[in-house]
């Protein structure tokens, strides 16, 4: 199992190392283009926004993992730590049913727009909105590999705590 996290961590990192250099590249090279040629690339824009957009929702996941999304921990700080594993419980079990939901609704809006086409690249937008179907369900299966210690212990995974990771591989 552990070899399998592995793995998905980092197919979920390099995915999003290949989109930001993607952006990278179109972006400076619009800018370059435009500064030297007066020339602009007509889809850089649209297609570094769209990247965007899928770079987002494919990270919120591995954000997720080591505990980076935003969180007010006054109500918890305040609680016995029974109730503090408990209310960490119902947060996972709503996480998730909102995960899933997201899904559902955002596979539904995907299909909706098929037929639209993006203005420069003319691709059908249910290959953007897809993002969220795809992002959401990272999260879940983040969530899900994570849940055990965070519920137990409050704790998220450190980067050197995670199989795979990039940094501590280079470091070897």
């Amino acid at each position: 199992m552990e070899k399998a996290e592995s793995i998905f961590i980092a197919a979920n990192r390099w995915v999003l190392i290949v989109i930001l250099a993607a952006m990278s590249i179109i972006v400076f090279s619009n800018v370059v283009a435009r500064y030297l040629t007066n020339y602009s690339i007509i889809w850089a824009d649209e297609v570094a926004r769209y990247l965007m957009i899928w770079m987002t929702f494919l990270g919120a996941g591995l954000t997720l993992r080591y505990g980076g999304h935003v969180a007010i921990t006054n109500v918890m700080d305040g609680l016995p730590p029974r109730a503090q594993r408990i209310l960490r419980a119902v947060i996972v079990v709503c996480l998730l049913a909102f995960f899933l939901l997201m899904i559902w609704i955002g596979y539904a809006y995907a299909m909706r727009v098929h037929l639209q086409l993006t203005p420069a690249t003319r691709i059908p937008f249910s290959y953007i909105y897809a993002a969220i179907p795809v992002g959401f369900a990272l999260l879940a299966i983040h969530l899900l590999l994570i849940v055990r210690g965070y519920v137990a212990e409050n704790r998220f995974k450190e980067a050197a705590d995670v199989p795979g990771d990039i940094a501590g591989s280079l470091s070897a």
